[in-house]
Order: structure tokens, then sequence, then C-alpha cells
């Protein structure tokens, strides 16, 4: 008799396992079926319920735009070499050293201060004369002394350039135009950006027939970048003449990119 007893006591037991097995299992399905649905389980112990929730991903837009600004630049970089050639390196040296003294003080006499001169390089390499059939042939050294120097008054870049030709530069490697605080224009075309987003986001929305909801995330790109140099052509004035070397600063345009998440209401 109190075999069978023991047997009746357990089979309550294995059935609420069962029970609880198939409620799990019953939410795990609808987790991949993605429909959202809510289980509880009591915790051992007495503690809270353990609730276990599918959440779908609600729909949204990944859009991006763009906002450009023209703007005036208010300075110019330019890069320029003095370069010499002779027989013996240390000549070659000491001509180019000359030379570029000569620039320095061309310079100062322009107006540029001496914390916007820099040396960008300087070289020395061999040179060689190639004739067929025939070994290489030493003809020399050249020495190349490169500066790069910020002017400030763009009204002053056409004299700059003819002054440090005539006091002995032979090579300009290019000229590029700038702003001192792009801050100004970047915030104008990051207004410009996010107008447009909004534009493209609410054409979406009506195109979808779909409420739009609030932004989820904004991401900038682009932004102020200073010009690469451009070929520049200068000449020392002939003496008597009166025409300086033109220059034109022209525009610059500044451009913000922005990537936008919108949220859409179901």
């Amino acid at each position: 008799m109190n075999r069978p007893a023991a047997v009746a006591a357990a089979m309550p037991a294995v059935s609420n396992r069962a029970l609880m097995m198939g409620g799990a299992l019953m939410a795990a399905a609808a987790l991949l079926a993605g429909a959202p649905v809510a289980h509880a389980q009591s915790q051992p112990n007495g503690g809270a319920p353990l609730t276990i929730q599918a959440v779908t991903e609600r729909p949204s837009l990944n859009l991006s735009a763009y906002g450009e600004v023209k703007a005036t630049p208010d300075m110019a970089t330019i890069t320029f070499a003095v370069v010499t050639e002779a027989p013996t390196a240390a000549e070659s040296m000491a001509q180019n050293a000359a030379r570029m003294n000569q620039v320095i003080a061309a310079l100062r006499r322009a107006g540029i201060n001496e914390r916007d001169v820099q040396t960008s390089g300087l070289n020395l390499s061999a040179q060689y004369d190639y004739v067929e059939n025939n070994p290489p042939r030493l003809r020399g050294y050249q020495a190349s002394n490169q500066v790069t120097v910020i002017i400030n008054d763009l009204t002053r870049v056409g004299s700059t350039a003819d002054a440090v030709v005539a006091a002995g530069v032979n090579q300009i490697n290019g000229i590029s135009f700038g702003l001192k605080d792009p801050s100004a224009a970047e915030n104008q075309a990051r207004q410009i950006a996010v107008r447009n987003l909004q534009a493209k986001a609410a054409l979406y929305s009506q195109a979808l027939g779909t409420p739009l909801g609030g932004i989820r995330s904004l991401t900038e790109g682009g932004g102020y970048a200073p010009q690469p140099p451009r070929p520049m052509y200068a000449m020392a004035r002939m003496e008597g003449a009166s025409d300086m070397t033109p220059i034109s600063a022209g525009e610059l345009t500044v451009r913000i990119d922005i990537t936008g998440v919108y949220d859409l209401a179901r």
C-alpha cells in the first residue's frame, strides 16, 4: 500500500515540470516567428516572476544629405623654392643659402611676418649626364630649399610672388587659398544639411503613407578642408614695368555631410 501512494504523490510534480517546459517552448517559438509575446515564470525561492518578451524592431528610414556654402578666402599659401647647382655639394649649398637669405629679406620688406614663413623641404642631390654607351658622368650637385609662406592680406599675393622671384626664387610649386576661421561657414552648411535631411525624410514618409517619427541618430562627416596647392606661374617684373602678377582668389566650397535614422510610426 505504501509504494502506490509514493507513485501517486510524484505524479503532480512531473505534470508541473512538463507544463513549464511547454510554456518555455511556446515562448521560444513565438520569438522565432517574430510576434511579440510575454510569458511569466515563477522563480525559485519565491523571487519575482521572470518575463520573456520578444520585441520587434520598429521600421525606420536611413537617409543622407549635405549642405554647401560658398565662402570668400581670406588667406593664401604659396610654396616656392630656390634651386642651385654647382660642381661641389658645399658650393651648391652655399649658393643656395645666400640666395635664400635674399628671399627672406624680400619677404620681410613685403610685410610677411616671420611666423608665417616655414621651411618645408631641403634637398641635396648629385646630378649626372647620361650618354649612350657611356657610364654616367657626375655633372655636379643640386641643392633645393623649399619654403611655405602664409599671406593674410590677399592684396599682397601678387606683389609677394614677384618680390621673391626677383630676389632669387626660381621654382614656384603652387598656391592655395583658405579660411582663417571656417566655423561660421561650417555652421551655416550644417543648418542647410539638416533642413535637406528633414525635407527628404518628410518626402519618403509621404510617399510611403506612413507618419514620420522622431530622429533616432545623426552622424556628421565632411567639413572644411584646405585647398591643395594649384600650379602658379610668376615672373620677375621687368625694370620699369608697373604690372604685377595677377592673382584671383575665387570662392571656396565648405560642405557638411550628414546621415540620419528616423523612426516610422506603425
